[in-house]
């Protein structure tokens, strides 16, 4: 298949309906660049990232980095794939799979969102915003996929809290909307957050877990989902790139300990600074 026909299937969100068309694409796209790449730049500081250059039919873009220890190879995929359709089979069976399928579950999901990012990256710079919003969307549909193939009741949509004044008499809704509601017998469990990166969006979740707590006088648990949180960042010499952290860790630890902690943050890649630090290290984890 040609970058271009990656690129425009990548593209449009009708084509990504099932857990199938997510790998199936991924596959094809694994394919490509065994032999269609203009070249794999590695990161100058963090070595196990690396960036893919396509050639004139991507317009020698350069992709976002991409975490070498995590995204399979098109041969190594193969195989991946189906493991991870098998674990996903056992557990919305209930039942336990075995350890090291962990590792597998986190590098499959990673795999699958970067092929297509890294195929929107191949779009034309004044495209960016709309390879950002595509990328986006599919992300929080793939992870909402792979929840309910679990067996688990969750979608995403807008809620209407009721906005009460002090004499308990409701004045007004206040709307929100959400990347996962969690339910259980039609009652609402768990809101969730599902982004690529953090960036511009930590204190979101934060606001919105606080302020859904103060409206309805609950405690209800609030989880993030990320993919990771590195950019690309030119070096000083030219044709030589590196990697810089995105997530802002004084943020979300003023946050974790003066509004309120969140019930769940995961990463599909998580940055060693986020392990080293103690109270991030409490409340970040390796997803799924």
């Amino acid at each position: 298949m040609k970058l271009a026909d990656l690129v425009c299937h990548a593209a449009d969100k009708k084509r990504f309906e099932t857990i199938a068309h997510f790998i199936d694409f991924c596959a094809r796209y694994l394919e490509y660049i065994d032999t269609g790449l203009q070249a794999r730049i590695v990161s100058q500081n963090e070595s196990h990232y690396q960036f893919f250059q396509y050639n004139h039919e991507g317009n020698f873009n350069i992709t976002r980095p991409l975490n070498s220890l995590l995204m399979y190879d098109a041969a190594s995929f193969a195989h991946a794939a189906k493991q991870f359709e098998m674990t996903l089979e056992q557990l919305g069976d209930g039942q336990r799979p075995a350890d090291e399928s962990r590792e597998n579950l986190i590098r499959t999901i990673y795999t699958l969102q970067q092929a297509i990012g890294a195929t929107l990256d191949a779009l034309p710079a004044g495209k960016s915003n709309q390879a950002r919003k595509v990328n986006g969307d599919l992300f929080e549909r793939l992870i909402r996929l792979l929840i309910v193939s679990l067996k688990v009741d969750c979608v995403s949509g807008t809620m209407q809290v009721p906005v009460k004044g002090a004499d308990g008499v409701e004045l007004f809704k206040s709307s929100y909307q959400h990347d996962l509601l969690f339910s259980k017998d039609a009652e609402l469990k768990i809101i969730g957050l599902v982004k690529t990166s953090s960036k511009d969006r930590i204190d979101k979740v934060f606001m919105d877990k606080f302020l859904y707590s103060r409206l309805t006088d609950t405690s209800l648990p609030h989880i993030a989902i990320f993919l990771n949180d590195v950019q690309r960042k030119k070096t000083k010499r030219e044709n030589e790139y590196g990697v810089s952290a995105t997530f802002l860790p004084g943020h979300f630890k003023a946050f974790t300990v003066k509004l309120n902690p969140l019930d769940g943050v995961y990463y599909c890649d998580i940055h060693p600074n986020m392990q080293e630090d103690t109270l991030l290290s409490i409340h970040i984890e390796v997803a799924p």
